[in-house]
This record gives structure tokens, C-alpha cells and sequence, in this order.
């Protein structure tokens, strides 16, 4: 084997690369933001005794689990433009991400808020919490602790999937390594200095994770145990 490996040629367009990761932070964490809120509403909906809303809730959930994101990207971006609803790249993915990933959200916290025994939510009523402080306090806040890693590894796994959405040319890092591969002709130098640029953000993504669930929850133990 003759090849000689030149990353220099990669790192030439850092900066390129460097917009392409911020642009995949940015899309991943909106993203997840509006899907954790589309998910939870949905496990609540879910949980309704209206049979038109727990149906179009699990038809959701289904169709969404059931098909591939790279169609669900196609559909947004190609589909909607062809009846008239022209969207950029970038709009075009943050709306697939987020469906998709608020229907994995509705399961996951579907099965946190189906673990609140009923006994807790009987005896916070009986103590003249609202319905809203009920369902905040007692279901939604406990939910969201016990199913936090689910959640947590479900992002990460969004914000490594973003990279489809490259093939709607939303620039991410993904989108930006493959027009420098296309420039340079170093596939080999190019791909592996995106396999670790994913791997340093699946790191990263991991901590601002474990930092927001030591704020949100380990801090509000402390506070409970000191009252």
C-alpha cells in the first residue's frame, strides 16, 4: 500500500468544519428542546380517555417508529415543497428531527409518568394541590427523573443522526465534510476527523446532560432534605 495519509488538507478548512459542528449543535438541540415538549404532551394525550386523541396519539407514535428518518427528512423537505410549502434545509430538519424524536419521547415518557403510583397523585389531592401542581409536582417532575438516561441516550442518538440530514443539504458536519472529501479526494482523512468530531460532541452532549440532571434534580433533593 502506497497511499500517503494527509490530514493537513482536512484541516485546512477547520473553520468549515468547526460552522458545520455548531450548526449540528444547534439543529440537534433545538430539536430535542421542541421534541421533549411534543413528546410529553403527547404521553399525557396518550393517557386521555378521549378515544380520537389516545388514537391519533398512538397512530403518531407508530408511523413515526415504523418508517426510517431519512424518508421522514425527504418527506418535510421534498414533499411539502411540492404542495407549495417550500422550506429551507435547515427548517426542513429541525421539523423531521423533531417529530421523530418526539415520538421515541412519548414511549419513554409515557412509561415515566405510568410509573407514578396512583396512591401519590390521591394523596397530593387530598392535601388541596390543584390539578396543575398535581400533575407538575407529583407525575411530570418524578417521570422525568426516572426515565432522565432513556431520555438521555435517545437525544444523543438524534444528535448523531442529524447527519441524514445532509442529504438535504442542511450544512451540518456531516453536509461540510463531504463537500472537503469532494475538494481534497482524502475520504479516508476526512471521515475519521468527523467520526471523532461526533465522538468528541456525543461527549459533550453527555455532560451538559448530566449537568442539567445535577441542577434539576440532585439539587432539589438537597433542598427537600434540608426542609
Amino acid at each position: 500500500m502506497n497511499y500517503t495519509f494527509d490530514f493537513m488538507s482536512v484541516f485546512a478548512n477547520w473553520d468549515r468544519l468547526l460552522y458545520g459542528a455548531w450548526l449540528t449543535v444547534q439543529l440537534s438541540a433545538l430539536s430535542i428542546v421542541l421534541g421533549f415538549v411534543v413528546g410529553t404532551l403527547c404521553a399525557i394525550a396518550y393517557k386521555s380517555k378521549n378515544w380520537l386523541v389516545h388514537g391519533l396519539v398512538k397512530a403518531y407514535v407508530e408511523i413515526i417508529r415504523n418508517t426510517p428518518l431519512l424518508v421522514q427528512v425527504f418527506l418535510v423537505f421534498f414533499g411539502l415543497a411540492s404542495i407549495g410549502w417550500k422550506l429551507s434545509a435547515e427548517t426542513a430538519a429541525v421539523i423531521a428531527l423533531t417529530v421523530n424524536v418526539g415520538a421515541y419521547t412519548t414511549e419513554i415518557m409515557r412509561a415515566g409518568i405510568n410509573s407514578i403510583h396512583p396512591g401519590q397523585i390521591e394523596a397530593a389531592e387530598c392535601l388541596g394541590m390543584s390539578r396543575f401542581h398535581v400533575y407538575w409536582h407529583v407525575v411530570l417532575l418524578p417521570a422525568v427523573e426516572r426515565v432522565y438516561p432513556s431520555l438521555t441516550s435517545q437525544f444523543i442518538l438524534l444528535m448523531l443522526a442529524s447527519s441524514i440530514t445532509s442529504q438535504i443539504s442542511a450544512e451540518e458536519l456531516t453536509a461540510t465534510a463531504n463537500l472537503v472529501q469532494s475538494e481534497t479526494f482524502r475520504s479516508f482523512e476526512v471521515y475519521a476527523v468527523i467520526a471523532v468530531a461526533y465522538l468528541v460532541l456525543s461527549f459533550l452532549f453527555r455532560a451538559a446532560f448530566w449537568l442539567v440532571s445535577q441542577i434539576a434534580f440532585v439539587r432539589k433533593r438537597k433542598l427537600g432534605t434540608n426542609l
